[in-house]
C-alpha cells in the first residue's frame, strides 16, 4: 500500500519549524489561517524555501469569496512570481464565478503564470454546485491535486462526496481531504482510497493582555504542534 502523504498548513515561522520537526511531508504556507489562509509574505516564502522542506504557498489575496477582480488577478500573478523567485516548487490557488462554479478563464491565467510549478486547487471547490464536474474541469486544466472537505464543514462529514470526487479524479489527480482532520477524526476517512491528507495539527496559543484589548489578536490564535504532526503521521504510516 502506498504511503499516505501528510500536508500541514502553517502561518508563521514558528509553525513552519514545528511542522518540519513533526515530520510533515509537505507544508502549505499561509498567513491568517483563521480566515482560511491568505498569501504569505515574501519573507516567509524565502524562509520556507531555505528550510529545505517542500512548501507551497497559498495564493489568495484577501479573505471572503473567490471571485476576483482584474486587479486582484494581477496581484495573484505577481505573488506566483514571488513564490517562484523565492525558490518554492508549487502553489495553491483557486478562483470562482459568483454562482460558485470554477472560473476557468481566471484559472487558466493563473496556471499559465505558474507553469512548471506543482499546483493545488484549494477549497474554492467546496462552494461549487457540482463537485464531480468541477473535478473533471480541474483535471483538464492540469492541476495535480485538489484540497477539499467534500463540500462539508469538515472532511469527516463530507466522505460521500469525497468518494465521488475521487472516482471522478482517477489516478492522475489527487483528492486531498482537509478540514477538521485529526487523530480523532481520521478513522472516519479510513474507507476512502487516501493518497494525501491536509491538517493544521494545531494547538491553542495563550492569549489575553493588552494585545487582545487593543484588537491586535482575536484571542483564538492557534499554532502548529509538532507532537500532533508526528502523531498524525504515525497513524497514517500504521
Amino acid at each position: 500500500m502506498a504511503k499516505i502523504q501528510l500536508e500541514v498548513c502553517v502561518d508563521d515561522p514558528a509553525g513552519l519549524t514545528e511542522a518540519i520537526a513533526g515530520g510533515a511531508d509537505r507544508i502549505e504556507l499561509c498567513t491568517a489561517l483563521a480566515l482560511g489562509g491568505l498569501t504569505p509574505t515574501f519573507g516567509l516564502m524565502q524562509m520556507a524555501a531555505q528550510s529545505g522542506a517542500l512548501c507551497y504557498p497559498i495564493i489568495r489575496p484577501r479573505s471572503g469569496d473567490f471571485t476576483y477582480t482584474v486587479a486582484e488577478v494581477e496581484v495573484m500573478r505577481a505573488d506566483i512570481r514571488a513564490a517562484r523567485q523565492a525558490g518554492l516548487k508549487g502553489v495553491v490557488l483557486g478562483a470562482s464565478h459568483r454562482d460558485g462554479r470554477l472560473n476557468e478563464a481566471v484559472l487558466r491565467v493563473l496556471l499559465d503564470e505558474a507553469a512548471g510549478l506543482d499546483t493545488t486547487l484549494h477549497r474554492c471547490i467546496d462552494l461549487t454546485p457540482n463537485k464531480p464536474e468541477a473535478v473533471t474541469l480541474a483535471k483538464a486544466l492540469g492541476f495535480r491535486r485538489i484540497l477539499t472537505s467534500g463540500g462539508a464543514l469538515t472532511a469527516a462529514n463530507g466522505t460521500e462526496t469525497l468518494a465521488e470526487m475521487m472516482q471522478a479524479a482517477g489516478q492522475d489527480l489527487i483528492i486531498m481531504p482537509g478540514s477538521g482532520i485529526s487523530l480523532e477524526s481520521l478513522p472516519k476517512l479510513s474507507h476512502l482510497p487516501l493518497r494525501e491528507i491536509h491538517a493544521s495539527c494545531s494547538s491553542p496559543l495563550p492569549g489575553g493582555g493588552e494585545a487582545l484589548a487593543f484588537g491586535f489578536q482575536s484571542g483564538s490564535e492557534k499554532r502548529t504542534d509538532r507532537a500532533k504532526v508526528a502523531g498524525l503521521k504515525a497513524a497514517l504510516a500504521g
